[in-house]
């Protein structure tokens, strides 16, 4: 039954993927580029994230969110949550007051129709092998975004890892913070948990989402700033998801 519902959500993700993919495509030469996360951007992941809760039966469950800053703040802001499965990447841009921009290798761009879509919402897309310009275009570009009002999402682990393992901490955000003067937001997930790691099969049950207090960049050092993000994120792993690290 797993299976079949699993079969259900990621078809219904491709097929409703054409339309909202292209018509962002189309409209991105006469709206701007809030329009379009609001239009296309937010109704589809909020769609995905509501087939996988009704279909596939992944709920979730959010805490603290009211460490996260009101729609009409507009400092500068950084989310570091950890990286688990596909899930959150489709969760964080659904649920925030403020449109997000992720830091992605740029391969994803030739995906048809997905990658063409997020080519197009001005988010920051990086050659992972030229690492001192990947940087100076994290650097510039995060800043120009975040004073348009966007939120930088940057998973400091870099790519996802399974449940109840932790990867090294890469200071890619802490740099930002530091250099951009933007506040970090450290969030626990325990999306593993009913999305495994490289795996289209969903497993029913209830992920944790857990917002920590925004941490100040200001005056810090960027790899003292990120070990406090990680100590407070894998601490929190540890609570929300304890039998994954018995």
């Amino acid at each position: 039954m797993n299976i079949l519902r699993s079969i259900i959500v990621f078809s219904w993700l491709v097929i409703t993927l054409v339309p909202f993919g292209l018509g962002l495509v189309i409209c991105s030469y006469f709206v701007s580029d809030m329009r379009l996360w609001w239009w296309f951007v937010v109704p589809w992941l909020r769609g995905v994230v509501a087939a996988a809760r009704v279909v596939g039966r992944v709920d979730y469950r959010l805490h603290g969110e009211d460490n996260l800053p009101a729609p009409d703040d507009m400092r500068r802001v950084i989310l570091c949550p950890k990286h688990q499965s596909t899930w959150e990447t489709f969760y964080f841009p659904s649920m925030t007051s403020h449109p997000l921009a992720y830091v992605f290798k740029k391969e994803l761009l030739r995906i048809p129709i997905f990658g063409w879509a997020i080519g197009r919402t001005q988010m920051i897309h990086i050659d992972r092998k030229q690492r001192s310009e990947a940087w100076n275009k994290v650097a510039q570009q995060g800043e120009i975004l975040m004073d348009r009002g966007k939120w930088i999402i940057m998973f400091p682990e870099g790519t996802r890892t399974e449940r109840g393992s932790q990867g090294p901490y890469k200071t890619g955000a802490s740099r930002l913070a530091v250099t951009t003067g933007a506040m970090i937001i450290p969030i626990a997930v325990t999306s593993a948990r009913c999305w495994p790691r490289r795996s289209f099969w969903l497993k029913p049950g209830t992920i944790d989402v857990s917002i920590g207090a925004p941490i100040s960049a200001q005056g810090r050092d960027a790899d003292e700033l990120m070990r406090e993000v990680e100590h407070w994120i894998e601490s929190e792993m540890r609570r929300l998801d304890p039998e994954a690290y018995a």
